[in-house]
């Protein structure tokens, strides 16, 4: 755990917040918060492991993190999001908004980076549907998608 101090030049919107740089093994995590007069920044990593993953919701809400922002690429962030859901606000970011900057090639860079923009109101998030409206969607669109394939099927004999 590495923790260091920095002074602002623009101000903040998020008093507290969390950037999250998700991978297929490991979870790299930027906290920045106001202790009196200073900001200081927490990094830890964390494994995408369920046990893993609920020690970073506790972390989050061990420093009162009200909000999140972590990057949409592939599917790695649903896990981290359906244990985070309803828990904290989650804001995901399409990386390509946010990775054009030079110097942030590392994984803590990057999570540092996304928790910096959030901090300040710079990331837009994408439209998560709420996991009430999600499943029976999904169960939807697999019944229909199954009845087109056995239509097809009957017309093609």
């Amino acid at each position: 755990m590495a923790r260091k101090k920095y002074i602002e030049s623009v101000s903040a919107i998020h008093l507290i917040c969390c950037g999250l740089d998700i991978h297929k093994d490991k979870i790299c995590a930027c906290l920045i918060y106001e202790k009196g007069n200073e900001v200081d920044i927490e990094l830890k990593e964390f494994t995408a492991f369920t046990n893993d993953l609920i020690r970073l919701r506790d972390w989050l809400f061990e420093h009162e993190c009200p909000v999140v922002a972590m990057e949409s690429t592939g599917v790695y962030w649903r896990s981290v999001h359906n244990i985070l859901e309803g828990y904290v606000q989650v804001v995901l970011v399409n990386a390509r908004h946010y990775k054009n900057v030079p110097k942030r090639k590392t994984d803590i860079g990057d999570s540092q980076w996304l928790a910096e923009l959030l901090r300040h109101g710079l990331v837009k998030g994408r439209f998560i549907p709420p996991h009430q409206v999600a499943t029976p969607l999904k169960s939807s669109l697999v019944h229909l998608y199954n009845l087109t394939t056995a239509s097809l099927t009957c017309l093609a004999l």
